[in-house]
């Protein structure tokens, strides 16, 4: 069983940072914890990667893309 890592200063302030900031992040950010197969996960990333895509960049246009699709049905 892992021990626990001693609380260094650099730990310290992160975790009081984390504990100021906390609220503030989890109203200007948001995850999607979307399940697919692996195989799907695996294609899609590495298209990403070919393409230097980002996942939120991804995100981003299908919205807008299914936006369109739906204000022009």
């Amino acid at each position: 069983m892992p021990t626990k890592l001693e609380d260094t200063s650099r730990r310290l302030s992160r975790r009081k940072y984390e504990d100021k900031n906390k609220a503030e992040r989890k109203q200007t950010s948001c995850n999607f914890q979307a399940m697919m197969p692996r195989a799907t996960y695996e294609e899609i990333n590495a298209f990403l990667l070919e393409n230097k895509i980002t996942k939120v960049d991804l995100v981003v246009a299908g919205y807008n893309a299914m936006k369109e699709m739906y204000e022009k049905k």
